[in-house]
């Protein structure tokens, strides 16, 4: 009996990365003789020919299915759960739609996964692009790896394979914000890395500018770290330390030389200095309190406005 995978593809404006995506992974399953794929793609309420160039594999496929959402919910997490939580396979692959991870790696994932892991994710040797945007997430993952609670794996996107069961128990966290990579380390298992280059987007733009960079960055971190919590306490340790050195400096230089002039611009440097701390220690706060709101509203992670496929068709506000 053949295995199936699930092969569950997040995109956003990506009319021209559908059909040699869906070419690549065919391709792939051409060699594994032993298993068939669903191949899943999650459409972030795309402004462009996206869902149409879909359509048109899923006319000649039944492997091949669209989840649509009822409008875009920021960035790939919710896709991936959105699939998730559609996926039948006894695996499940989460792949980029813009084709920076190389889906011929799929293939290296189930060797591993035939071998008992139960998780397979690649690891980012080399990546392409601009110096800039290298730099920057060589930066993020090593400050993610030390500030974490857990042991997150260096270079490792969402691109990788899970076991059912995994699957299963990811699908059980039932937070507002999910970080994927940061869930798939959290949830343990037999997991192992495999190196690869991620190539630069050969068809369109990037749908992530800069600022959202940062947004996703910081969530990662405030999702799976207290350290900005501890550096806090530790900041105003130090602080009162100070203050109280400075105090007794003061006390003694009034008695001892008491014609000594005291100055305004001092007094000045240490109000700026001390209210800077205090609002950085307020921002740090208020990054885990709207966490909290979010999580306690109990909002729908995504809403589903279309399924499509030659199997089924579900259609009008399925939630998660």
């Amino acid at each position: 009996m053949h295995k199936v995978v699930s092969i569950i593809v997040p995109v956003y404006n990506e009319q021209y990365n559908i059909k040699p995506m869906y070419e690549r992974v065919s391709a792939v399953f051409e060699k594994l003789s032993n298993y068939t794929f669903e191949l899943i793609y999650v459409d972030n309420c795309s402004t462009d020919a996206t869902v149409d160039e879909i359509s048109k594999i899923i006319e000649f496929d039944e492997n091949v299915k669209a989840i649509t959402m009822s409008r875009n919910f920021g960035s790939s997490q919710p896709s991936n759960i959105a699939g998730l939580n559609n996926a039948a396979g006894d695996a499940v692959v989460i792949i980029d739609g813009d084709i920076q991870d190389p889906p011929e790696m799929i293939e290296q994932f189930i060797k591993k996964w035939e071998e008992g892991y139960e998780v397979v994710y690649g690891v980012r040797k080399k990546r392409k692009g601009s110096l800039a945007r290298r730099i920057g997430y060589k930066a993020f993952y090593r400050l993610f790896k030390k500030m974490s609670y857990i042991d997150i794996p260096l270079d490792a996107g969402d691109f990788g394979l899970i076991d059912r069961r995994v699957a299963e128990e990811i699908k059980q966290l039932n937070e507002n914000e999910m970080f994927f990579r940061g869930l798939r380390a959290w949830v343990g298992f037999k997991q192992i890395g495999i190196e690869y280059t991620r190539d630069d987007r050969q068809h369109g733009n990037t749908s992530i500018p800069f600022l959202a960079n940062l947004k996703w960055a910081k969530m990662g971190i405030f999702n799976f770290s207290y350290k900005p919590l501890e550096w806090i306490s530790t900041t105003a340790f130090f602080l009162t330390l100070i203050s109280l050195a400075g105090i007794i400096y003061y006390v003694l230089l009034h008695f001892l030389k008491p014609d000594t002039p005291y100055g305004f611009s001092t007094i000045i440097v240490l109000i700026l200095f001390l209210g800077a701390a205090q609002l950085l220690a307020l921002g740090i706060i208020g990054e885990y309190v709207a966490r909290i709101f979010n999580e306690v509203k109990k909002r729908p992670r995504y809403i589903i406005r279309e399924v499509i496929s030659q199997k089924d068709k579900t259609t009008d506000g399925q939630q998660d």
